[in-house]
């Protein structure tokens, strides 16, 4: 392939373009916000988990609080009920009586326990709201940190566009100084390669840095200067400057 020292080293240009671009689209993928974002979110699904959860103890608590409390309720009735029967007289056999009275102990020592119960279900309703609570707190404070640092990575993001655009209109400007053949040939390295072009400086390839051979260079030395070498080791195309040591 054919192409003037101009359109050569004009591809120099082009991959130092390349390069910048590929250096942007790397600090984009790699802003600190995106790993932050992703912190956040994974946090926030954790919460609304938890608050789910929280919500579900809660209801069952209530549900448990409210038949503990009814059970107290129809217990003391019937304490009531029955030292009522034993404080007017109502029961005189003394048989029945002692019954009545052996069944007021148990009634009253089984609503000191269902009372128990009601305050250890209270307890641990305060616990699960003051748990929601903190969870909705906290869900709260990740939304303000994360419209933070969505305007902080919308801010970089926006930044790196600009830059990239003018790479990119830089690039365009390179590119239609090229011969489309040199162009196409070049794009077919870059996306072998991930560089499709590299300088020639003091006898070496700065494509793979390795220094060239005697014989390499006297085959490079005697090629038309209008001649698209290739770099031997790894299949760049090799352009020669004013600092190859030729």
């Amino acid at each position: 392939m054919k192409a003037s020292p101009e359109a050569q080293l004009r591809l120099l240009e082009l991959a130092d373009l390349d390069a910048e671009l590929g250096r942007i689209a790397a600090r984009r993928r790699g802003l600190p916000e995106h790993a932050e974002l992703e912190q956040l979110d994974q946090r926030d699904g954790q919460l609304r988990d938890s608050i789910a959860a929280l919500d579900a103890q809660e209801g069952d608590l209530k549900r448990a609080q409210a038949k503990a409390e009814a059970d107290v309720d129809q217990v003391r009735s019937r304490v009531d009920r029955d030292r009522k029967r034993l404080d007017t007289g109502q029961v005189s056999n003394p048989r029945e009586l002692e019954n009545l009275q052996s069944e007021i102990v148990s009634l009253t020592r089984r609503q000191s326990d269902l009372e128990e119960i009601v305050l250890e279900l209270m307890e641990r309703m305060e616990t699960a709201q003051h748990s929601n609570q903190a969870a909705a707190a906290e869900q709260a404070e990740i939304t303000t940190r994360r419209q933070d640092a969505l305007a902080r990575r919308d801010a970089a993001l926006g930044e790196l566009a600009e830059l990239s655009g003018k790479a990119e209109d830089r690039r365009t400007a390179v590119v239609a100084d090229i011969p489309a053949e040199l162009i196409k040939l070049y794009e077919q390295l870059r996306a072998q390669h991930g560089v499709g072009a590299a300088a020639l400086r003091r006898g070496q390839c700065q494509g793979c840095h390795l220094s060239l051979n005697t014989v390499d260079l006297n085959t490079i030395r005697a090629a038309p200067p209008d001649e698209v070498l290739r770099c031997e080791e790894c299949r760049r195309i090799l352009v020669r400057t004013a600092e190859s040591g030729l």
